[in-house]
């Protein structure tokens, strides 16, 4: 007898948009096909052949793989013109327009030229420079492209996917019952970690607490991350890295994408994506709807994973008033419901032994103005301006903390000089005003100014060797002037090795946004007293070594090296006497707070296979009163193992592996090390995709190791999160592309 509830009524209808999506897929598949295509795919600098090329039919499912001769042939192509896209590991894409039929059965001999590495050819726009990934003094990792529309499949929601399995970054839940989330970067808090989306500071402060799970990842070109201290770029916050969200921008070709999945976890995601350029004007939007049902995997009666209700629209329009200039207005606009705990009262079934909740609303509005000047297709002239809006609700049994965040930021900046000797300056404002609604307690309202000014230089000295540095002047109100200097070296030695040394100072002025407030709802936490607080300092750097090479036609192997170093001085923390009688009062603490390590990422290409490595070695500790101590929750090994097997454009098919070592609690003890697996799978008919997810499918959770919650369902307490809690879920649906 089957015991769950019934799917909610916006269940039923998204479930019934899924079915009538795959109906349509499955309609449009039956394609008539009356000719053959036949070619010979050769290097085009040795005449080799290319054992292993792809070749596909750009709207259909047809495609071949060339053989030992190089020689591919393509059976049941529709007659007219077709778009034929040739690819190789190692090689430029190639795209042909062919006519079909051929005439005599003819074979043609296509060839492909060599290409180092098509994934170093990103454009980045984190560093402000506007460069591509292998010519930037400053370390820059993307995810963007085919790896960010895998990790998509599996997580359509939000972006923790793309950020917790990429090395050296780990999303770390701050409640059991809300399952909020922060990026940690070195093992450092999230509140060392800069999000900005476009370059705009939308997250910080109250805002960041529900920002990871509110960006859903299809409006995005790509997610930038720089590790180590950035706060030269844009300000405060950037002492562990910084996060730039890059949102998609209309092309010439108009374009609509939509996107429906399921989960196993009663989640469900409607996403949707237009855009299109015509003239002096063009307009992308996105839409994203997401419901989930609150999901009890342990059965203990709580929830591990929130009733969730989120609807988020982003317009934005682009006016291109001649060649030179683009201006653009953008909003972000969402709103969410959640409601998390006694699984009884999530349901509606109230009585006096289950009355255990937290339930958080939250609304979020921002604004995007952007204007850029162009010399020489490069920003030459940037002015930008951003207002954002965030009111959010936290309520339970004894839990009520209410509060609205305005925060507003300009810029204006000038790119002087060519691509071997540059110059960019610039001046900006931040402000910020947290009111909190609490007329009965301890008021915790909150402004904020800084006042910043940059200049950031960069210099060819030759082909071999560039620098970039950097000095940032910020006036904090409270704490006066603060000076950050920079600087990255970039040296080539020949076509494979590069190398890269960078440091910088960094700050974050104080708050009472941080994991451990998150982690009990701001319940008895104190009022930063401005006067008493001084901002947190840092100093760091990072050496990164890169090989690259191909072996032989079909294989090519990448290696990068990094090594690291962070030291935080005045770090605000909870007052440990305070915080024994339960009061989280925030004082600038002695001693410091080291973050140490190396991480190591190899990738491997032969044929249509692909191998990605990374490990990370993390050694974070605080240094107080001559004690040392490892920070909470922060693994000192992590290993991730992708394997990736591609058959032209038509088939992906994906396995992961994840391992986690043991961390310390709070209270010093030791948790257990643990394994995750996944796998997934891409099928493209033409404009259709269907993918598949099985994500942790050996169900490895933290209520395997422990309960998860000791207590009365009248007040129960909730273990510190270091494991999976929602266990096996696998994930399913459909995109298409107009």
């Amino acid at each position: 007898m089957n015991d769950s509830p019934m799917p909610s009524a916006g269940s039923r209808v998204i479930f019934g948009v899924v079915s009538v999506a795959l109906a349509m897929m499955v309609g449009s598949a039956s394609v008539v096909a009356q000719y053959h295509f036949a070619a010979s795919i050769r290097d085009a600098v040795t005449g080799e052949p290319l054992v292993g090329a792809n070749v596909s039919v750009e709207g259909t499912y047809r495609g071949g793989v060339a053989d030992s001769a190089g020689t591919v042939r393509i059976e049941g192509v529709p007659s007219g013109n077709h778009v034929l896209v040739f690819s190789y590991i190692g090689y430029q894409t190639r795209r042909d327009t062919v006519a079909f039929p051929l005439p005599n059965d003819a074979i043609v001999t296509v060839h492909l030229w060599p290409e180092e590495e098509e994934l170093e050819e990103v454009l980045i726009t984190a560093t402000r420079s506007s460069r591509t990934i292998e010519d930037s003094p400053t370390r820059v990792e993307a995810i963007s492209g085919e790896e960010l529309e895998e990790k998509a499949n599996m997580r359509p929601g939000d972006i923790r996917m793309q950020l917790s399995e990429s090395t050296g970054i780990l999303v770390q839940q701050t409640s059991a019952t809300s399952a909020t989330a922060t990026i940690r970067i070195q093992g450092l808090d999230g509140r060392y970690t800069q999000v900005l989306r476009d370059g705009f500071p939308l997250y910080g402060g109250f805002a960041g607490g529900l920002s990871l799970l509110q960006v859903a990842p299809l409006d995005l070109r790509q997610i930038e991350v720089i590790k180590g201290s950035a706060s030269t770029l844009y300000g405060g916050g950037a002492i562990a890295g910084l996060v730039n969200l890059v949102s998609r921008e209309p092309s010439e070709n108009d374009e609509i994408a939509l996107m429906a999945n399921g989960t196993t976890a009663r989640g469900m995601d409607l996403n949707g994506f237009s855009s299109r350029r015509q003239g002096k004007l063009g307009y992308t939007l996105f839409v994203a709807g997401q419901t989930q049902e609150a999901y009890d995997v342990d059965d203990d009666h709580f929830s591990d994973i929130p009733d969730i209700e989120r609807l988020s629209v982003h317009p934005r329009l682009f006016l291109y008033p001649n060649r030179h200039t683009t201006m653009s207005l953008g909003l972000n606009l969402t709103q969410e419901k959640r409601l998390g705990g006694d699984m009884d009262f999530v349901e509606g079934g109230v009585d006096s032994n289950h009355s255990f909740f937290e339930r958080n609303k939250s609304r979020r509005a921002s604004s995007q103005f952007n204007v850029e000047r162009r010399r020489r297709g490069k920003p030459f002239l940037v002015l930008k301006n951003s207002v954002g809006y965030f009111s959010r609700s936290i309520a339970g049994p004894d839990v009520r903390f209410k509060g609205d965040q305005l925060s507003t930021f300009s810029e204006i900046s000038v790119t002087m000089g060519d691509e071997g000797f540059q110059w960019i300056t610039g001046l900006n404002a931040w402000t910020e005003r947290f009111d909190e609604d609490n007329p009965e307690g301890i008021a915790r309202d909150h402004t904020g100014t800084v006042l910043g000014g940059f200049v950031q230089h960069t210099w060819g000295l030759s082909d071999r060797f560039s620098t970039e540095s950097g000095l940032r002047l910020d006036y904090v109100a409270d704490d006066g002037a603060l000076a950050l200097p920079r600087v990255s070296l970039l040296y080539r030695s020949g076509n494979h090795w590069t190398v890269r040394l960078g440091g910088g100072l960094g700050y974050k002025a104080p708050t009472i946004f941080t994991e451990e407030s998150e982690r009990v709802s701001f319940v008895n936490v104190q009022p930063v007293d401005s006067k008493s607080a001084n901002v947190e300092r840092s100093a760091g750097g990072n050496l990164d070594v890169n090989f690259r090479t191909l072996l032989g036609n079909r294989a090519s192997i990448s290696v990068n090296q990094l090594f690291y170093y962070t030291r935080i001085r005045r770090a605000l923390l909870p007052d440990p006497d305070s915080l024994a009688s339960g009061i989280y009062l925030y004082r600038n603490q002695s001693g410091h707070i080291d973050s140490r390590g190396f991480e190591t990422n190899a990738r491997f290409g032969y044929g249509r296979w692909k191998l990605f490595a990374g490990y990370t070695y993390t050694a974070a500790r605080r240094e107080a009163a001559g004690q040392s101590a490892f920070l909470p929750l922060v693994p000192r090994h992590r290993l991730g193992l992708v394997l990736i097997y591609e058959a032209g454009h038509a088939y992906r098919a994906g396995f992961e592996a994840y391992y986690t070592g043991s961390q310390r609690r709070s209270d010093g003890t030791s948790t257990t090390d643990f394994w995750i697996f996944g796998f997934m799978a891409e099928r493209k008919w033409g404009r259709w995709t269907a993918f598949a997810n099985l994500e942790n499918f050996t169900d490895t959770r933290q209520s395997r190791y422990e309960t998860m919650v000791t207590g009365t369902h009248r007040a129960p307490q909730f273990r510190e999160i270091y494991a999976p809690v929602e266990g096996f879920v696998m994930n399913g649906g459909v995109k298409v592309h107009f």
